[in-house]
C-alpha cells in the first residue's frame, strides 16, 4: 500500500476508469478528470470506492492550461503533491486529409499531446523535490501504424512517444520515469457501437484473435507506475495482441 498520489485525465470511462481502479487497488489515492461525461465521472468514483480507494473527481479542459493548473491545485489541497500521472484523455475528429479542417487537426492535437505536455510540466517540478515521479502516457497502435482518416490522431499519438523519451531523459537522474502504453484494439463502448459484424472484421486483424480489455491496458499501466518499474523508462509498451508487431 504505497498511498500514493494517482492523477489519471480522461478517467470517467474505458481505460481511464479501468486505470483508476487498478491503481486505486494498488493503495493510491486516485484524482482524475473528465471532460463531460457526468455520468461516467460517477461511476469511475464508484468504481474506486468499491475496491476501497479515495477518490476525487475533476472536471477540467485537459487542453488548457490554466484548467489543467487549477486541476493540479485541487488535487495538491485535497491529497498533496502528485506522484504519479497517467495521460489518458484523448479525442478523435476523423476525416480524410484533404478535407480535414484546420480546426480538426488542431482540437486532436491540443488534448491528445499538447495536454499531455501540460500535465507533465505542471507535474514535474514538485515530483522532482520528491526525487520520484512515475508518468505514463497513453498512446495507441495508429501512432506507429498510422490510420487512413486520421493524420490528427495519429500524429499526435506518434508525437507522444517523442514527447516521453525527452522526458524520461531530462528527469531519469530525478527517480522520474516516463513511459508509453500503446492500446491496440479494446473493447470500450465506442467500439461496441460498431456492431458484432465489425469487430469481428477488426479482430481478424488482431494475431491473438479478439479485441483486449480497459482491465488489460490499466494492468500494464499500473506496473509502469508501480515500484518495481522504477528501472523502465522511456519505453513503449504494447498493449495490441501483437498487431503492431514490429514497429
Amino acid at each position: 500500500m504505497t498511498g500514493r498520489v494517482a492523477f489519471v485525465t480522461g478517467g470517467s470511462r474505458g481505460i481511464g476508469r479501468a486505470t483508476c481502479v487498478a491503481l486505486a487497488a494498488a493503495g493510491d489515492r486516485i484524482a482524475f478528470c473528465y471532460g463531460s461525461d457526468v455520468e461516467g465521472a460517477a461511476a469511475t468514483e464508484e468504481a474506486v470506492a468499491a475496491v476501497g480507494g479515495e477518490v476525487l473527481g475533476l472536471r477540467a479542459e485537459i487542453g488548457d492550461a490554466e484548467a489543467v493548473d487549477r486541476a493540479f491545485g485541487e488535487v495538491e489541497e485535497r491529497f498533496g503533491p502528485v506522484e504519479i500521472l497517467v495521460n489518458n484523455a484523448g479525442i478523435t475528429r476523423d476525416g480524410l486529409l484533404a478535407r480535414m479542417s484546420d480546426d480538426a487537426w488542431d482540437d486532436v492535437i491540443r488534448v491528445n499531446l499538447t495536454g499531455a505536455f501540460q500535465t507533465i510540466r505542471r507535474a514535474t517540478p514538485k515530483m522532482m523535490r520528491a526525487r520520484f515521479g512515475r508518468i505514463v502516457n497513453v498512446s495507441s497502435v495508429g501512432g506507429h501504424l498510422g490510420g487512413a482518416g486520421q493524420a490528427n490522431y495519429s500524429a499526435a499519438k506518434a508525437g507522444l512517444l517523442g514527447l516521453s523519451r525527452s522526458v524520461a531523459r531530462e528527469y531519469a537522474s530525478r527517480g522520474i520515469t516516463c513511459n508509453v502504453v500503446a492500446p491496440g484494439p479494446i473493447v470500450t463502448a465506442m467500439t461496441e457501437a460498431q456492431g458484432e459484424d465489425w469487430m469481428a472484421g477488426v479482430a481478424t486483424a488482431v494475431p491473438v484473435g479478439r479485441f483486449g480489455t480497459p482491465e488489460e491496458c490499466a494492468a500494464a499501466i499500473a506496473f509502469l507506475c508501480s515500484d518495481q518499474a522504477g528501472y523502465i523508462t522511456g519505453a513503449l509498451l504494447p498493449v495490441d495482441g501483437g498487431l503492431g508487431m514490429g514497429h
